[in-house]
């Protein structure tokens, strides 16, 4: 009877954070989508969404990334105390995903640096890094982007030798196009030519696979009810 009822608010508590997964994604990209939509002067295609943290309304999209990220925080920690310690099944992916949700927290609370000519007057790039720029590019977008990157391939690993062939390619496609993106966006906000238009668009694209994937690894978990063999 003890063990009884130890384990349902357990359980109960691990299917909450697992849905804090399943809402962190949505809630981060339909909040850009509109912001970029309606907001006065700003480019989607070739502003980048941390930019929409600029301005009178910009700590609409400061909270969002506060908020996503610790909806995706609660989720990683859920999701790490369901993998073995050790061996094949290793918490390293889930640690992967903490470091992606921290990123996403401290960019909300260190508001980057104009850039490609957003907010109106300001240069297509800061002469120099202010400290909240710089904290926020290099201390977390930078970790956080790698390290999402890095947790599709490592959950790719283990999909694979769990037998399931399906998450593992798409594990792997979204890891690679995820990568590929981020290096095509950071062309783009570099002023490299043929990138600076798109690099707003590069951005939005590469966001939305990232989020698609642990969207739906969480919704794979809530369906499966935790079973640990399912990833």
């Amino acid at each position: 009877m003890h063990a009884l009822t130890t384990t349902r608010p357990t359980a109960r508590l691990t299917s909450l954070c697992y849905l804090c997964g399943v809402v962190a994604g949505p809630l981060f990209v339909v909040v850009f989508l509109l912001e970029g939509a309606t907001r006065a002067d700003y480019s989607p295609s070739r502003h980048p969404v941390s930019s929409l943290a600029l301005g009178d309304l910009g700590w609409v999209q400061s909270a969002t990334f506060v908020v996503a990220g610790l909806l995706t925080l609660a989720f990683a920690i859920a999701l790490r105390n369901a993998l073995p310690v050790r061996g094949k099944g290793s918490r390293f992916g889930a640690t992967l995903v903490g470091i992606w949700a921290i990123g996403l927290i401290g960019a909300g609370v260190f508001v980057t640096d104009p850039v490609n000519g957003y907010p109106p007057g300001t240069p297509d790039t800061p002469p120099q890094y202010s400290v909240s720029g710089a904290l926020h590019d290099l201390l977390f977008s930078l970790p956080g982007f790698l390290a999402l990157a890095a947790a599709c391939f490592v959950f790719a690993r283990r999909f694979g030798r769990r037998g399931q062939p399906a998450w593992a390619v798409y594990s792997t496609a979204t890891g690679a196009i995820f990568a590929t993106g981020f290096v095509l966006t950071t062309l783009g906000f570099a002023q490299s030519q043929g990138f600076v238009d798109i690099a707003g668009l590069l951005q939005r694209l590469t966001v939305i696979v990232g989020w698609a994937w642990l969207t739906l690894l969480a919704v794979h978990l809530l369906r499966t009810t935790q079973d640990i063999d399912s990833i």
